[in-house]
């Protein structure tokens, strides 16, 4: 009898290549771990090879591997496809979704492949800016949603909280910025929740800084820490193996990430289905 391939166990396999973990896959696909590799072996077993090279800490595609995620990309999404239109449930329209920058890879990455293979007739618009400018373009009808920071405890807009956060210091791992006075520190020019914090933060307790980079850049902030050259604000999750937390300088109040929507104009079907997802997905 001759082999053929099974949608589960591909879309298992092309959430494990996407994501890069057995346990976030896991998560994701609301699946046990050893069900993941299961399925992994059994693909495997069709595929006669080894499809990933695996270690404690990530997956990474074998050549085999690469060729079968490239080969069966379009597969599967004309599966999930067809699968809608028997189904009725077909969606279209148009979503505008605003992101931070911070969190775009995360949500380009594992969310939206998710919700545009069940969903493919709805068109998505994503832009990434700071949490309060993308707040901004809510008021002004330019977004149906977005995903915001904010110190916690805030109201009054009717956000979905998604998770908490704490703000942390962080510094070079071999450097020695957070000893120097004034306090070197890497400032966020954008307007958001952590550009206004820091120098809240740091007033209220006495300590001196100067500015040594202003950048709208999350790549710029996260360079400018890793060269020993500044101190920075930023999330936890964020941290690189280059840098390292600074637990001596003032505590920065905990914040969270919330999905904020127009007032009667959130997408309509399809909106409530992203909705839906990125509270079910979102993760730091």
């Amino acid at each position: 009898m001759n082999a053929t391939l099974d949608i589960e166990l591909l879309r298992t396999f092309h959430a494990v290549a996407r994501i890069g973990k057995f346990s976030a896959a896991a998560q994701h696909l609301h699946k046990s771990p050893a069900a993941i590799s299961v399925h992994v072996q059994r693909l495997e077993a069709i595929a006669g090879g080894r499809l990933l090279e695996r270690d404690n800490q990530s997956v990474a595609l074998t050549a085999l591997g690469e060729r079968l995620l490239s080969a069966t990309a379009e597969l599967l999404h004309s599966h999930d496809k067809i699968l809608a239109d028997l189904k009725g449930a077909q969606l279209s329209g148009r979503i505008k979704l605003g992101v931070p920058e911070e969190f775009a890879a995360h949500v380009i990455r594992d969310i939206l492949p998710e919700f545009t293979a069940h969903w493919p007739g709805v068109i998505l618009e994503v832009c990434t800016a700071p949490s309060y400018t993308l707040l901004e373009r809510i008021q002004r009808g330019k977004l149906h949603m977005a995903i915001t920071v904010r110190p916690q405890g805030a109201h009054g807009d009717g956000a979905q909280r998604l998770v908490s956060t704490q703000p942390v210091w962080v510094a070079a791992l071999a450097g020695q910025a957070q000893y120097q006075q004034p306090l070197p520190v890497a400032v966020y020019a954008a307007d958001c929740s952590y550009s206004r914090a820091l120098p809240q933060t740091l007033r209220a307790s006495g300590r001196a800084w100067r500015t040594v980079l202003d950048s709208e850049s999350t790549q710029a902030i996260g360079a400018c820490v890793e060269a020993g050259l500044a101190v920075a604000l930023m999330d936890r999750a964020q941290l690189t193996p280059r840098m390292v937390v600074v637990d001596d300088l003032p505590t920065v109040a905990e914040h969270e990430v919330v999905l904020v929507r127009a007032e009667g104009g959130s997408g309509g079907e399809a909106g409530e289905r992203l909705a839906n997802l990125i509270a079910q997905r979102f993760r730091l």
